[in-house]
């Protein structure tokens, strides 16, 4: 099992490339990593260490590819005390639902009783040509909070 599984959500591939990125950085830091695009409830452990990228599209909506992910949550609700999580959201300013489908995921996977490491990265790309950049910076943070906990 690795050390990390990534998990992203994405429309037009942002998210993807960002959790393929964070993926690279925490290998070099020495961690295993597994990065599933849109998986479903059933593909993950239900232990371990999460990393959830997520853009937002329409008007706080999840990408399409992990919705089924989000509706197995919400209506299976499994056990997920053993998991432990981060989140990173990718989205714009311009909207009033500014990351929401990462508040949706986080919401929902703390109701099944994973634990929040760390703050969620809400990313503007309105700011941020590169959301790599930023969400870089963030996992430096994010990993110190790991070993920590």
């Amino acid at each position: 099992m690795a050390d990390i599984t990534l998990i992203s959500g994405s429309t037009l591939g942002g998210a993807e490339y960002v959790a393929e990125h964070l993926a690279e950085k925490l290998q070099d830091a020495g961690f295993t990593t597994e990065t599933l695009h849109g998986p479903l409830l059933e593909d993950l452990p239900r232990e371990g260490t999460w990393l959830v990228v997520s853009s937002t599209h329409g008007a706080g909506d999840l990408p399409d590819n992990i919705q089924p992910f989000y509706d197995d949550l919400n209506e299976q609700k499994p056990d997920l005390s053993a998991v432990r999580f981060g989140a990173i959201g990718i989205g714009s300013r311009e909207y009033d639902t500014f990351c929401g489908a990462i508040e949706k995921l986080e919401v929902s996977l703390k109701a099944c009783g994973a634990k929040q490491i760390g703050e969620t990265e809400k990313i503007n790309i309105l700011e941020h040509d590169i959301p790599e950049d930023p969400a870089e910076i963030w996992l430096g943070s994010w990993i110190i909070l790991l070993k920590n906990d």
